[in-house]
């Protein structure tokens, strides 16, 4: 599963501050700061190009390249996004080793349709689309792909199949997907009023139509 590390040049900064954050990333530079493993914290910044198309692609491991220093092998500990909501900002990098054990958060890729989802109106429900797992850095993966297509009614994080040398630190009785019909879906919208918070849904198959979504991640981190 050991891939290669994808490798981002940083510059260091020495002005920090939202006025000069922002000055650094109209000039297509993103700030970010890269700490741990005892050493002292320091203020860089990247390509915004080039660092963006990595995030979009699920990486979260990168070979840090800093300008006129050693480089240092650094896993995403957390993004900061605009005012929207829409538009990384800043990057926290922490020092790792990559045979170092690490917690991060991956984004799972669901295949397949489930049985019983071709059931009139059955639909299928995503309740989360990320787990936090605990690997060595050299195997953290992009995402991860599970097969949905031989569930039951419901899919749990127990009940996944994780590559070799991962294991799940969210809890396996943690729901994934679960098939409802339509009633039950409107019964619980009814309970929990109209715009709350409600899981997400996947594929709906009703007079052989068919649809579905999914969500992105972001990388974490526990020593």
């Amino acid at each position: 599963m050991a891939k290669e590390v994808p490798v981002l040049k940083a510059v260091p900064r020495d002005r920090i501050g939202s006025r000069y954050a922002k000055r650094l990333r109209t000039a297509g530079r993103l700030p970010a700061v890269v700490y741990g493993h005892g050493s002292v914290p320091m203020s860089v910044s990247l390509c915004q190009h080039e660092t963006l198309l990595h995030l979009k692609k699920g990486e979260k491991v990168f070979t840090i390249d800093i300008e006129g220093q050693a480089t240092e092998t650094c896993l995403v500990k957390d993004l900061q996004f605009g005012f929207l909501g829409d538009n990384v900002i800043h990057v926290d990098l922490t020092r790792v080793n990559l045979d170092e054990f690490v917690n991060a958060r991956i984004h799972l890729d669901f295949a397949g349709s489930p049985e019983g989802a071709k059931k009139t109106g059955t639909i299928v429900v995503h309740m989360t689309s990320e787990i936090v797992i605990r690997c060595k850095v050299r195997d953290m993966p992009d995402s991860i792909r599970v097969d949905v297509s031989t569930m039951g009614d419901v899919l749990t994080v127990g009940q996944i199949k994780l590559p070799a040398g991962i294991e799940a630190v969210t809890p396996g009785n943690t729901m994934l997907v679960q098939l409802q019909t339509i009633a039950e879906v409107a019964v619980a919208e009814a309970a929990t009023g109209t715009g709350a918070t409600a899981p997400e849904v996947l594929t709906a198959k009703k007079d052989d139509e068919a649809g579905k979504d999914a969500k992105a991640p972001a990388g974490d981190k526990k020593k």
